[in-house]
């Protein structure tokens, strides 16, 4: 089992040493990923997130435990010891049903740490931070009261509590991305941090959650980097500089940083020596992995007729399979019609993403 807790404090020394968390369910993307890990021999951390798998199936079809043995499938197949990955779950909490009743909401999101605890996920990112079923915006000791309670379950259900290590706090983007073209971003104020730290620290104590306690890594916020449908917002080591130093008073933490696709080698190096210690990256993966297949199909439609009878049409299927099953992209992309076109192709917020595993764009995929 990997022990993280030697790079967590390379990380808090100063060295430029930080973790990717590589949040994608498309399996093409997880070969590529895994097949760098077979030669590399780093751990690598692979994550779902609470939209993606859960006890419902998520978007993907598939439970927690189902993806374990998929992932695990294609690791051997990679030649990857399942010893080396680290599974993560993201914004495990009540997001997927809040728009129900919070008791309602909650004893799902119960039902989710548990089912991702007992399939062997360790590195646990809770988040309890929205409001459900038309609440007021939650204050920050509610968000940790709540936080603790999902976190009581997952340590009564994986099958070794110690093995699990913790991430609190949420100052990003809703699972799935921004839904709008963020003007600016706010780096998150250093009161924040210690209110979400003091606040959660409390809470978990009063369920008698000490052991636990200890085993919180890192705290999800906000240094000022994301990106939209067509920007992206670079880091800033200054901005984050007081973040840096308040987080080097507390003793085995760091930082989480979301949302750093597409963010240059010289600012995700930053962001690591600025003790964001996971970097997550979940978009760009598939984003890249469009890129090469949108090419391939032009290429096949430029050979139509001439070296090729029968092409694919994929770019024809993707566009058709979209507007035909608009729930997606729908509450993300507005404008006139060439733009929305534009964007459920292009954007980088890449909501192409959950057409892979359509039957029809499947099918004509495999063509390409």
């Amino acid at each position: 089992m990997i022990d993280l807790r030697p790079l967590i404090e390379e990380n808090r020394g100063g060295r430029a040493t930080g973790l990717p968390c590589f949040c994608t369910a498309n399996e093409h993307v997880l070969r590529a990923i895994l097949a760098l890990a077979a030669t590399s021999g780093f751990p690598t951390v692979i994550e779902a997130t609470c939209n993606q798998v859960n006890q419902q199936g998520g978007y993907t079809g598939m439970t927690p435990d189902v993806f374990v043995a998929w992932l695990g499938e294609l690791a051997r197949d990679e030649g990857v010891p399942i010893e080396r990955l680290i599974l993560g779950g993201d914004h495990l909490g009540p997001n997927p049903w809040r728009g129900e009743r919070a008791s309602v909401a909650m004893d799902k999101a119960r039902e989710l740490v548990r089912r991702y605890a007992a399939a062997g996920f360790r590195k646990i990112h809770l988040d309890a931070s929205m409001p459900c079923g038309g609440e007021s915006p939650l204050g920050f000791a509610q968000i940790a009261e709540r936080t603790a309670e999902l976190c009581a379950v997952a340590e009564s259900h994986a099958p070794d509590p110690s093995a699990l290590v913790y991430v609190i706090g949420t100052e990003v983007p809703i699972p799935g991305g921004e839904t709008e073209e963020p003007d600016a971003l706010d780096v998150t104020s250093v009161a924040r941090f210690d209110d979400t730290v003091e606040t959660h620290r409390e809470a978990f104590s009063a369920k008698g959650l000490d052991a636990a306690w200890s085993r919180i890594v890192s705290v999800v916020t906000q240094p000022g980097v994301d990106f939209s449908h067509s920007s992206i917002h670079p880091f800033e080591p200054d901005a984050a500089a007081p973040l840096r130093d308040a987080i080097d008073a507390l003793p085995g933490l760091t930082f989480e940083a979301h949302s750093t696709d597409y963010q240059p080698t010289d600012a995700l190096r930053a962001l690591v020596e600025n003790r964001f210690f996971f970097l997550k990256v979940g978009p760009e993966l598939t984003f890249r992995f469009r890129e090469a297949v949108f090419a391939l199909a032009n290429i096949e439609a430029d050979m139509a007729g001439w070296l090729l009878d029968s092409p694919s049409a994929l770019l024809d299927v993707i566009e058709a399979r979209m507007t035909d099953n608009p729930e997606h992209w729908q509450d993300y992309y507005r404008g006139e019609p060439g733009r929305v076109r534009m964007l459920r192709r292009f954007s980088y917020s890449d909501r192409v993403r959950y057409y892979w595993n359509d039957d029809d764009v499947a099918d004509r995929k495999s063509v390409v």
